[in-house]
């Protein structure tokens, strides 16, 4: 099999919702996304499949080391849904994340961006960890936004996988994250 053969391209399917989604404000199996807007604006979330309802996977590894996860726990992150190679995860903007400009800093951002992209990559099992990624800023976030951050699997080969990330207020696209992850080999204890 060559390595053209070996690669899974295009947006992953079969997003779990799990029990509680604990974002208040936001309905369970929205996400926060909503239809583009008439004009089709590049500032507009676009319905994206992998956000299809489906059954709980609370005890999955994904969701395994999220419940793991002090970090991201402890900045109010909640695990909205997952599935194989997606995730969703929210978080509200507090005091304590905003700048000097009054806009939640970038750095809160990718954390939260990097916590859906770590769960989605974590979906299948073995452990995996970011070999790379990078962030772009659409648009300012301010305290009280509720945010969610909605990881899709772009592609998989061997051990490597791309990871496309975008967190929403609403309808509105605040930051495109894209990662790339790497499984690791068991380390023998």
């Amino acid at each position: 099999m060559g390595r053209g053969e070996d690669v899974t391209t295009g947006p992953r399917t079969g997003l779990q919702e799990l029990a509680e989604p604990g974002i208040p404000g936001v309905p369970p199996g929205t996400g926060g996304t909503g239809a583009s807007g008439a004009g089709g604006s590049a500032d507009r979330v676009t319905p994206d499949p992998a956000d299809a309802d489906g059954p709980a996977e609370a005890d999955g590894p994904a969701a395994r080391m999220f419940a793991a996860d002090a970090a991201s726990r402890g900045l109010g992150m909640t695990l909205q849904a997952v599935g194989e190679g997606t995730a969703r995860v929210g978080m509200t903007v507090t005091g304590a994340m905003v700048n000097g400009h009054g806009n939640a800093h970038g750095g809160f951002l990718f954390t939260l961006a990097d916590t859906a992209f770590a769960c989605a990559c974590n979906s299948y099992g073995p452990q995996a960890v970011g070999a790379a990624a990078d962030i772009v800023f659409v648009a300012p976030a301010r305290e009280g936004d509720v945010l969610t951050a909605h990881a899709v699997e772009r592609t998989r080969f061997g051990r490597s996988g791309v990871y496309d990330v975008r967190i929403t207020r609403d309808d509105q696209v605040v930051a495109e994250f894209r990662g790339h992850s790497r499984v690791i080999r068991a380390v023998e204890g």
